[in-house]
This record gives structure tokens, sequence and C-alpha cells, in this order.
């Protein structure tokens, strides 16, 4: 399209998505669609563990949509939940639809819109979770490293929302991020992954650390077989 090429890639048993054929947007095992292969990808999956069983999201935030394979996966295990996907690229949700598997539902409605602008048309305190993993073919999006970005996630967030965004690279102590989000939220939890993305959890509720999951984890795991139990103790309190 307009804002460059789109690559679909498969080995002997993944698919995966690229911008520029070297780095990986989404990748699925192409016998597995909506099982995340991703660390990150999973982790990002994990406040899911801390509602409260019988009070399911209503809402959620997906801002950018890969293959996929995120909003997916959250659509298994959740699968009343609304979930408002903003895509700046129509021929990216195209292509999640047919090479990566991801269902034509009433529940997932894909917006060709930017992250920014769908945060800021969302009312207050209407959304359960928001799920930031903006980035383009070599960089994350700027706009997840904006005091904006955190205060409007905030705003838009329940009281026991959650915000769960991908870094590049841990927030700097002190720095911009760090301070905003240590200023809108009372808990925030970070995982680092083996390939050193770092995905930052925040949320308005007090919690104690370390923070208990409330669904039993063989519930989680027969809803979403992706190592919840390996996934949690990796879990640790920002700095």
């Amino acid at each position: 399209d307009a804002m460059g090429n789109i690559f679909v890639l498969d080995t002997r048993k993944h698919r995966v998505l690229s911008f520029d054929s070297i780095f990986e947007q989404s990748k699925m095992e192409r016998s597995k669609p909506g099982l995340p292969v991703h660390e990150y990808n999973r982790a990002m999956l994990l406040p899911l563990a801390f509602m409260e069983p019988l009070r399911q999201p209503r809402r959620a935030l997906v801002l950018g949509l890969g293959g996929g394979v995120m909003t997916h996966a959250l659509h298994r295990m959740v699968p009343e939940c609304q979930i408002d996907v903003a895509e700046l690229r129509r021929k990216v949700g195209m292509v999640a639809h047919e090479f990566f598997g991801l269902p034509q539902k009433p529940q997932i409605n894909i917006q060709v819109t930017d992250g920014r602008a769908m945060l800021e048309a969302s009312p207050e305190h209407s959304t359960d979770l928001i799920f930031a993993d903006l980035y383009n073919a070599d960089r994350m999006s700027a706009i997840q490293s904006k005091r904006s970005f955190v205060r409007m996630s905030s705003r838009a967030l329940t009281d026991s929302g959650w915000l769960v965004a991908n870094y590049h690279r841990v927030p700097e102590p002190g720095g911009i991020v760090h301070r905003a989000i240590r200023n809108h939220f009372a808990t925030v939890l970070t995982y680092t992954s083996k390939s050193r993305n770092t995905v930052i959890f925040a949320t308005r509720q007090t919690l104690n650390w370390p923070v208990k999951p409330r669904w039993e984890i063989s519930n989680l795991e027969r809803r979403l077989p992706i190592g919840w139990k390996r996934l949690l103790n990796r879990l640790q309190p920002l700095d």
C-alpha cells in the first residue's frame, strides 16, 4: 500500500507478518491461529489473570493490529468483550483476516485510524483493557513515548482497568514515560522477554506484591495454552 511493503512469510511451521522482511510484526503457528508465538505477545495477556472470573472485561482497545494474533487470542479468552482495534493501514486488516485467521466477528471492530485518535475518542472510564503495540517497519511509534499517551490511557480506563504496552526497552527511571506512569497508576509491573522487549502493566488499583491471579492457572491454560504459570513467575514490579 502507500505506506510501504507488507510481507507474509511462511516457514515449515510458522507464518510471519513483516513490513520490511527483517523484523517480525506478528507470528503464529500455521496449525494454531489465535495462539501467540512471540513471548512478549503472550505476556501481554497476563492482566486477564488478575480480573475477577465473574466480571470479565466488557471493552478492550488494541492499538496496532499487526497480523491480529493478539486480538484473536483476546477474543478466544473473553469472547463477549467488545474489542476495538486501531490500525493505520486498511490492507493490514485484510491480511490479518485472510492469512492469519482473524475471525470476522461483531465483537471485533477494526477502525482505520491511529492509536492516539482512538484514545482521544474513548469516553472517560469506558475501557477495561488497553493493549498498545505501536510499531512501524523499524521502530516504535513516538505516541507510546509521550506523557499524553499515558494520560489519555488512564482517562479511558475503568478504575480496575489495565494499560498494557510493549516497549523496545525498559522506560528510563525518572524519564518522561516512567514519571507519567508513576503519576497516573498505583500498581505498575514489568515483564522483560528473552528478545529484550519490555511489557509494562499499569492499573489504578493498589495491589500488593506479589500480585496473585484470581483464576486457577489450569483454567487459564485450558482456554489458551501459552504457559501462564511461567509467564506469571517472570513478572516484576517496576523499579
